[in-house]
């Protein structure tokens, strides 16, 4: 199926989903797909579809969502492997285009170092970088990318991609079980700074991996990244994806659901849960709750405490 969708996106709001891309090629074998395991490693760019197919299978689904009254805020290119490989990216961009409806493209971000990715990628609106590691050990134990890749070049481009990216530039980080990760937040911290993403995505595997020891990294590990993150880009520009639906910051009146809503996005310090929920009426008897049903942890950082949605692998059944 080349379209799909609209679904509902944390990122994307209503999307309507392209597969430009046969199950799997792709130029990454990540430990932690959650498509499965790479049946095709490639480098080389080729033509997979007719551009022209494509535009008609998404201009079809379009019109049957205008017919059911329902709304389509994103066309993303969003398939079963890495949508740059297609040489034909910019030309299915420039004829959805005419449809009138903002594109989007997730990428893992392996041939931006090429000019010809980069002229492609400037014809969308939104753009979603995969940074799972500027460190190389950590890249290729995690990624585990075409032996011919460099990372050095991947990151060059990606910054030169940003100098020229006029739309909405967000970054990805996944973060797993049982890796040591030292001081790589810092590190990637510091490449954000200079990235400057719009928001910066701290993301755990939610479906299952394509390596069955992957597990999603424990809140703890989340929380240190969502720090190192935040210090340098700003609150503001971090946030979490880790599998929770819903309308995060949206205040329904229910007060367990608020609070675990906003704290599936990003981690509320103390004082800022009782500003919460001396707004909402409520007492500290709300998050004591929550913390005995095991929906709500209690983290420490620097001296200071933080209250996080638990992850949904690890929640009471």
């Amino acid at each position: 199926m080349i379209a799909f969708g609209p679904v509902p996106s944390r990122r994307l709001g209503k999307s309507l989903g392209v597969n430009n891309i046969p199950d799997k090629v792709c130029s990454f074998a990540c430990v932690y797909c959650q498509i499965g395991r790479t049946l095709r490693m490639e480098l080389e760019r080729k033509a997979f579809y007719e551009p022209e197919l494509i535009f008609e299978e998404v201009r079809r689904k379009v019109e049957e969502a205008k017919r059911k009254g329902e709304k389509i805020d994103y066309i993303t290119f969003v398939p079963d492997g890495e949508p740059t490989l297609d040489i034909n990216l910019g030309k299915e961009a420039e004829l959805l285009k005419t449809l009138g409806i903002p594109l989007a493209i997730l990428t893992n971000s392996s041939l931006i170092w090429r000019g010809d990715v980069r002229d492609d990628l400037l014809k969308f609106d939104f753009v979603s970088l995969k940074v799972d590691a500027v460190s190389e050990e950590l890249w290729r134990r995690v990624d585990r990318p075409h032996k011919s890749l460099s990372l050095e070049k991947i990151l060059e481009g990606m910054l030169e991609f940003r100098r020229a990216f006029k739309g909405k530039l967000v970054t990805e980080t996944m973060l797993i079980d049982g890796v040591d990760y030292g001081g790589e937040f810092e590190r990637i911290a510091d490449f954000l700074a200079e990235l400057r993403p719009d928001i910066a995505y701290i993301a755990v595997p939610t479906r299952p991996p394509a390596e069955e020891w992957v597990k999603p990294a424990k809140e703890e590990v989340i929380n240190r990244a969502f720090q190192a993150f935040a210090e340098r880009l700003g609150e503001g520009h971090v946030e979490y994806l880790i599998g929770y639906e819903g309308n995060a910051f949206a205040f329904t009146g229910n007060v367990e659901e608020d609070l675990l809503s906003i704290t599936s996005v990003h981690p509320m310090r103390e004082d800022a849960v009782k500003e919460f929920l001396r707004k909402a009426n409520a007492d500290w008897s709300v998050v004591e709750k929550l913390l005995r049903e095991g929906k709500l942890i209690e983290l420490e950082y620097s001296g200071k405490r933080f209250y996080m949605r638990k992850l949904k692998s690890r929640e009471k059944p």
